[in-house]
């Protein structure tokens, strides 16, 4: 199951540039993931200064 970015992201961009196959882009809130995409690496969690990344 894809990781999700929870409400508490501040849109700073780290999930994105650490997820190596580029399932994260900005969304209209926060950064999403996408599903299909992910290959549940945790490197986005791992990255996010405020851990608001989590397991879908």
């Amino acid at each position: 199951m894809a990781h999700v970015i929870g409400e508490d992201c501040t849109s700073c961009g780290a999930c994105a540039d650490s997820c190596p196959v580029e399932a994260i882009s900005e969304g209209d809130e926060r950064y999403e993931i996408d599903a299909d995409t992910c290959t549940d690496c945790g490197a986005c969690v791992d990255a996010c200064p405020v851990g608001a990344i989590s397991e879908g």
